[in-house]
């Protein structure tokens, strides 16, 4: 094995111009190296599109098991949850939390969340002027995970920020980690303590109950996968839907392709997230010394996945900073590959389809503010975007 160490920069991943706009920074890190040293952060980052498809695909060698955080207390929170695990024991945690994720399972739904979003959308156009983030990007996913996994009463309240304050403690031990963890806590405390009756009749949450009750799912476990709906997957469908507004509101002509051709939804949608993923590091850790890219990532490091620059990088990619949703990059990045494959994506997708298509359907071109970014350790999203005019189709 080759003893070569990597190239070093002098870069923190979590610095407030980085999670801003962090594109220069991943251009930078690229042409560095697949692999580049950053000790700011104690990690050894990947930064090209082969390299990170390998590891996401190598459970074995790069790690997920008390890794995913970039502070030891949430990696210690994590532990047990799907998310935090390795297989065998992820196999079957991951088998109960998409046991109603399945596409056959999903198939029902689609024509109600395409009903709730045209209507959404439908109401905004009418209104002429909206703010985009909180009626649109954060309303519908919201309604739509909570009629679906059965949250009622003050859970459906507190899910944005419960949501946002489970992803923004994965980071290093900032300040924003630090605010975060009491907010994060009410929700870990909360998932501790559900009960199936907590949770609607008929719903995904009561079928994951039924599941730890005829032994399916380890004991206990309920709570945890309960934890990585509302965890995992909604703060990152609301970043996503919010980036769909904002990429083809700037950009008339995109839209226009999805207007002429409807059945574009879904690789506009794979384009968006090629090109702003909601995630903007994960971790993982190596398990043994690996050489990768002829350097060698030490046994026991810490690993930053940096997806966003896996996705830009024109060595995969042609044209990679711009945006064509004609291009349809099926094997981008941002649901992650392999065994931790984002387990929530057929439901992200249904309702991102909807939405591209109710614009499409509805809107001819979207008068847009700038988008004001605050800087967030882990989802990269938009906080507020204001619709200044809506030209009706």
């Amino acid at each position: 094995m080759s003893t070569v160490a990597p190239p070093t920069a002098d870069v923190d991943l979590f610095a407030d111009d980085v999670l801003v706009d962090p594109y220069p920074t991943y251009a930078r890190l690229r042409e560095l190296g697949a692999v580049v040293h950053l000790p700011k952060n104690e990690a050894y980052a990947l930064t090209r599109y082969d390299v990170i498809r390998d590891a996401l695909g190598d459970w074995e060698t790069f790690s997920s098991a008390g890794a995913i955080g970039f502070n030891p207390m949430v990696n210690e929170a994590l532990t047990g949850t799907s998310l935090a695990s390795d297989p065998p024991i992820h196999t079957q945690l991951r088998a109960a939390l998409t046991e109603n994720l399945t596409p056959r399972a999903l198939r029902g739904l689609k024509g109600q969340i395409e009903e709730k979003a045209d209507a959404l959308v439908a109401e905004l156009v009418e209104k002429g002027s909206f703010e985009a983030i909180d009626a649109l990007a954060r309303a519908f996913p919201l309604e739509v995970v909570a009629d679906l996994i059965g949250f009622t009463g003050h859970v459906r309240d507190n899910m944005p920020c419960w949501g946002q304050a489970a992803m923004q403690v994965i980071g290093p031990m900032n300040q924003r980690t630090a605010e975060c963890f009491p907010i994060a806590g009410e929700l870990y405390g909360w998932c501790s303590g559900v009960t199936a009756e907590d949770l609607a009749p008929g719903s995904v949450g009561r079928g994951i109950f039924e599941a730890e009750a005829r032994g399916a799912i380890p004991p206990g476990t309920a709570g945890h996968i309960i934890h990585q709906y509302l965890g995992a997957g909604v703060d990152t469908t609301i970043a996503a839907i919010g980036n769909i507004v904002a990429l083809l509101g700037a950009r008339p002509d995109q839209l226009e392709l999805v207007r002429t051709d409807p059945s574009l939804a879904p690789a506009a949608f794979n384009e968006v997230l090629r090109f702003w993923p909601p995630i903007h590091a994960w971790g993982r850790k190596a398990t043994r010394d690996v050489e990768v890219d002829g350097v060698t990532i030490p046994a026991g490091s810490k690993v930053a996945i940096l997806f966003g620059a896996g996705n830009r990088d024109p060595r995969h990619y042609e044209d990679p900073d711009e945006l064509l949703v004609e291009r349809n990059p099926v094997d981008h990045l941002s649901f992650g590959y392999g065994p931790h494959g984002c387990a929530g994506q057929g439901l992200a997708r249904l309702e991102a389809h909807a939405v591209i298509g109710a614009l499409s359907r509805r809107v001819e071109r979207l008068v847009l503010d700038p988008e004001v970014r605050v800087p967030s350790n882990i989802t990269r999203s938009i906080d507020e975007l204001a619709v200044l005019e809506v030209v009706p189709a």
